[in-house]
């Protein structure tokens, strides 16, 4: 039986045959949820005869892919289909990816060969293939936090064969309309500290002023329903299954917590899984829970692991509690609820509003506007299922409240200009600390990122006026985590091209004063403690190993030494290294080796793997002490000799065939022999037995001494 495709996915494939006999390369740019991978399947199925490699950032991904097909068409044939992960193919070298066979090469979440070591490998697989047709899926081509890269421009030479963003899917019915849904938890929440600040303002009339704004933002807030109503108003389906975004562990923990307060009242029985683990399929928890078929209300706490790739049937819908500002992780969040062929109206509730990221809810109403205005314009009016949908606000009023009461508690906008062009003067830019105040304690930090909030919210804009005279001072629309990130990565960047890594001190500053060392270090915490929650997005893990960051540091400096010695050996062919040499980069080559021999003979608590071990014999180490490892080469030159002219009968100046001074080598052992303790090169009984029992026993006599 046939692989049957949606009408968007038969066109898409058309369009891909079509492309890859002409061109050769083609890409898909489909949103989460269109099933793209059926277009890949169905060009395996319409050409039996070739043989397909397809690479996946996980194994996950492409069994779950597999089950789908194998529902829509248990007999369809796999056997010529070779999968790898995109890290799996970092290990072959260029003479394994050549015995590769492969006449099409699938490149499945193709946004991620941007990656620096990832897309080197998928790069020289197609440069050993060059007659392979090439096909890549993905949701976006545009790598938002890298500079907004293209990669569809600089994998496939801008060859798309088929392109739909989310917006256009949901006016077309591809993908459902969902019940989008704000809060006013976020507020609630501040409500508090806004009451601590205005008790500490020490004017009356002032203090009189704020609590005016702020008993108008309460009021209206004691009108709104408490989270727990808000979720049993729009949790429909009472024993459905719902993904609950977090920022991270500790995160997951303080929302599980509340569990039995907000859900009960929907379900008395609920079944609550928490799942943190990068590979799902590592993950116990989510494997109950996509199995859970119960009465109960099923809930998933994640963070990050059903980002991409990871598709579970039956979702109701996803209830967002981390705020972020990737386009790619917020469309993969969302596109969990959002399936093609569904019918159903899944659920987004947004309780932290996520309104002033670079790709949002308003993002995807603008995308439905463009795609509503080309259908009408190409004559497909006919074929709009879906124009617009509304985004209910819980309190309409809410966010115009909270803005006023803002306003308030700072000083006019004029004044507070004055002190942030006042610190430009004096400082040369506009990166301030959200809790930074002035002097006359002003709070220009906060009010710095109003001013960008406000200038990327879309409903609350400044002034074209206030933007000009913002950006004359040095204004940066960033957020300032943002900005700071930055900073520290382009001085990162730079000592990355400067010295060829990132092995930096600790107490390592930039000359710009950069606390460039610090930085490093607390990243490599933060990339450790990801079971705890971390900060580090995966856009920014990706930047950091595309300039050869290496998240352990201990395996970091196991490279850079054994590098050296690596180096060395290729240089000199040996590594009798004099325990005073060190490399070109300051590292004490010598004494690091002479360690790791004493550590191998147990007189250190280093210890070496057996891994180690081999990468060091690989190279020639010599696990002797240096000064055994000469004299036993002296030894063998000595022994070759008598065993070429049956005695020892050779001058002082005499030197071997190459170039070994073997007369001087045997007059320092009768040195030696006749003053014990003299010198460096004291015989042992082992030496003196091993010298004696080859016939080597003149060479105790003084020269021209008879027996």
């Amino acid at each position: 039986m046939a692989i049957q495709l949606f009408e968007h996915n038969q066109r898409a494939y058309i369009a891909v045959e079509e492309m890859l006999a002409n061109v050769g390369k083609a890409a898909v740019i489909h949103p989460t949820g269109t099933g793209k991978s059926y277009i890949a399947f169905r060009l395996i199925e319409a050409h039996p005869g070739a043989v397909f490699l397809w690479l996946s950032p996980s194994d996950y991904i492409f069994k779950t892919q597999k089950e789908a097909l194998e529902q829509s068409d248990p007999d369809m044939a796999l056997d010529k289909v070779t999968f790898f992960t995109y890290a799996r193919l970092m290990q072959f070298s260029r003479e394994e990816l050549m015995d590769l066979d492969a006449d099409y090469i699938i490149l499945d979440e193709f946004h991620r060969c941007g990656a620096e070591r990832w897309g080197e490998s998928v790069q020289a697989l197609i440069d050993t293939h060059p007659d392979a047709r090439l096909l890549g899926l993905s949701a976006t081509n545009i790598r938002y936090l890298d500079n907004q890269r293209d990669i569809a421009k600089e994998l496939f030479d801008g060859y798309v064969a088929s392109e739909m963003t989310l917006g256009e899917c949901i006016v077309r019915g591809i993908l459902p309309k969902p019940k989008y849904v704000t809060t006013v938890f976020k507020y609630q929440q501040e409500l508090q500290r806004y009451q601590a600040r205005i008790d500490r303002v020490k004017s009356p009339a002032m203090r009189d002023i704020h609590e005016k704004y702020y008993n108008a933002l309460r009021r209206a807030l004691e009108q709104a329903d408490g989270l727990d109503m808000i979720l049993k108003k729009h949790i429909i389906n009472k024993k459905g299954k719902y993904l609950i975004f977090c920022s991270g562990y500790e995160h997951i923990q303080e929302m599980k917590k509340l569990t039995a307060e907000w859900f009960s009242s929907i379900n008395s029985d609920v079944h609550a899984y928490t799942a943190y683990s990068s590979d799902p399929e590592t993950s116990m928890a989510f494997q109950r829970f996509k199995a859970d078929e119960s009465e109960a209300l099923k809930l998933l706490f994640c963070i990050n692991m059903l980002n991409e790739g990871v598709h579970v049937k039956g979702i109701s819908g996803v209830i967002l509690f981390r705020p972020t500002i990737s386009p790619i992780i917020y469309k993969q969040q969302i596109g969990r609820a959002l399936t093609s062929g569904d019918s159903s109206t899944p659920l987004i509730l947004d309780v932290v509003n996520n309104f002033e990221g670079l790709y949002s809810i308003s993002t995807i109403r603008q995308e439905m506007d463009e795609a509503v205005c080309h259908m009408k314009e190409n004559g497909e009016a006919d074929r709009i299922v879906v124009e617009r949908f509304t985004v209910e606000e819980q309190v309409p009023d809410c966010v115009r409240l909270f803005e006023q009461l803002q306003d308030s508690l700072s000083a006019p906008w004029s004044h507070y200009f004055s002190a942030a062009e006042k610190y430009y003067r004096e400082n040369g830019h506009l990166n301030v600390p959200k809790n930074f105040d002035t002097p006359e304690g002003l709070h220009l930090g906060q009010w710095l990122c109003t001013q960008r909030a406000l200038y990327r919210n879309d409903r609350y804009h400044l002034t074209t006026e206030q933007i000009s005279r913002l950006e004359s001072i040095g204004m940066q629309w960033q957020r300032y985590d943002d900005q700071r990130w930055e900073v520290n990565y382009e001085a990162a960047l730079r000592f990355y091209e400067t010295h060829g890594h990132l092995r930096v001190n600790a107490r390592y500053v930039t000359p710009e004063g950069i606390r460039l060392g610090r930085w490093i270090t607390n990243l490599r915490q933060k990339y450790h403690a990801a079971d705890a929650g971390t900060s580090l997005t995966e856009e920014q893990i990706q930047q950091m190993e595309q300039i050869g960051m290496v998240w352990d540091e201990a395996q970091a400096q196991w490279q850079h030494h054994f590098g050296c010695a690596a180096e060395y050996y290729d240089i000199n062919g040996n590594l009798d290294v004099p325990i005073s040499y060190t490399a070109q980069d300051g590292f004490a080559l010598g004494r690091w080796l002479t360690q790791l021999r004493t550590a191998r003979r147990g007189k250190r608590k280093q210890r070496l793997t057996e891994e180690q071990i081999a990468q060091l014999d690989s190279i020639g180490m010599s696990w002797e002490k240096k000064g055994d490892a000469a004299w036993m080469q002296g030894y063998e030159q000595a022994k070759n000799y008598y065993d070429e002219h049956g005695n020892m009968d050779v001058t002082t100046n005499y030197k071997t065939k190459d170039g070994f001074a073997l007369g001087k080598w045997i007059s320092r052992q009768r040195y030696a022999y006749r003053n014990p303790g003299k010198s460096n090169a004291t015989l042992s009984g082992d030496r003196i037995r091993m010298l004696q029992n080859i016939g080597f026993c003149d060479i105790f006599l003084p020269t021209g001494t008879k027996r």
